[in-house]
């Protein structure tokens, strides 16, 4: 009678405490500026690891905040780094203000195309580069590098002189240095506020990635996009990063669930990342649009200016930027 009352306490117990380790999940904030639902690639990214999470059963969900809607996209840094926010897709360049040799992470023509990228994630640049990321109090849980062009609501932008008198958007200091070089004006805001300062003329062009390109529906207001095509300037790197504040709040099956998700989530970007510039190329061209590309000489009179500008001014002004630039250029 004691052993069966024994085991009839016991499985009580147990069942009780299976109930509240699953009434009790801890759940994750993760945050990113781009449109939720709307098949935006970096907001699948999360919604991915979300999804993981909730099928690994270990305690720990995710919900996701689209749009901008917890955090403005360059505060997510400083949140992730004081513990304030959990996870992010973030744009690294956004945090070249605090931390100068991020700026390499979108530096013209520095990679060549999505298959460069891949290579890069495995070098000693982006080894130094998640040192950084590191030591500021982050961790990356999913690598991602998005190509990305130019629009225009006047002229379309192909060598240098199509730049000139033109008010620019660019997304980090490098290409701003190197726009500046080829007689452009700068305006200087995340992506997400491209479509408004277009339409209300704070901008006469801008440059983006692929993916926002079409998720922000920016073919509304402008006349001509120069897609990445052959000779793409411009590769952002766009990683998932979570902060290590609560990173280490964490019990090693979570963090191993969330390193396991983070991998899934990367795998799904690198399948998708050049179908983004071919989804961009036919959106624009469906909704009326021009589309061009850059030939050889067009790109080479773009980084010869990048070369004289955006380069020599990380070279000599950040902190090991010219032992950067040769590791990245090491990379074929």
């Amino acid at each position: 009678m004691t052993i069966l009352k024994n085991t009839v306490v016991g499985a009580a117990a147990l069942a009780f405490a299976i109930t509240a380790g699953a009434a009790g999940a801890k759940t994750l904030k993760a945050s990113h500026q781009w449109p939720g639902g709307k098949g935006d690639a970096r907001d699948e990214m999360v919604q991915i690891i979300a999804k993981e999470m909730a099928k690994a059963n270990v305690g720990l969900d995710v919900k996701v905040y689209p749009g901008k809607s917890l955090f403005k996209p360059k505060e997510q840094w400083n949140a992730m780094v004081k513990g304030q926010l959990d996870i992010s897709a973030f744009p690294l360049d956004y945090a070249s203000g605090k931390h100068p040799q991020f700026s390499a992470t979108l530096m013209p023509g520095l990679v060549k195309n999505h298959e460069h990228a891949q290579r890069l994630n495995k070098s000693e640049f982006m080894q130094d580069i998640k040192a950084i990321i590191n030591k500021a109090g982050i961790i990356v849980l999913a690598d991602a590098w998005l190509a990305g062009g130019f629009v225009s609501k006047d002229k379309c932008i192909l060598g240098p002189d199509t730049m000139k008198g033109q008010v620019t958007r660019a997304a980090g200091p490098a290409f701003e240095q190197m726009l500046v070089g080829a007689g452009a004006s700068i305006s200087s805001m995340p992506s997400s506020a491209i479509y408004q300062a277009l339409q209300t003329g704070v901008l006469d062009a801008a440059n983006t990635s692929s993916g926002s390109f079409v998720s922000y529906r920016i073919y509304e207001q402008v006349k001509c996009l120069t897609e990445p095509g052959a000779n793409a300037l411009w590769f952002m790197y766009e990683p998932i990063l979570m902060s290590k504040k609560s990173w280490n709040k964490l019990n090693k099956a979570q963090q191993d669930a969330l390193m396991a998700a983070g991998k899934k989530a990367e795998d799904y970007m690198t399948g998708m990342a050049k179908g983004l510039d071919e989804k961009m190329v036919t959106t624009y061209k469906a909704n009326g649009v021009k589309v061009v590309s850059m030939n050889a000489e067009q790109a080479a009179a773009w980084l010869d200016i990048a070369k004289k500008t955006s380069y020599k001014i990380f070279a000599d002004k950040v902190p090991g930027g010219k032992e950067l630039i040769e590791k990245a250029l090491s990379v074929k």
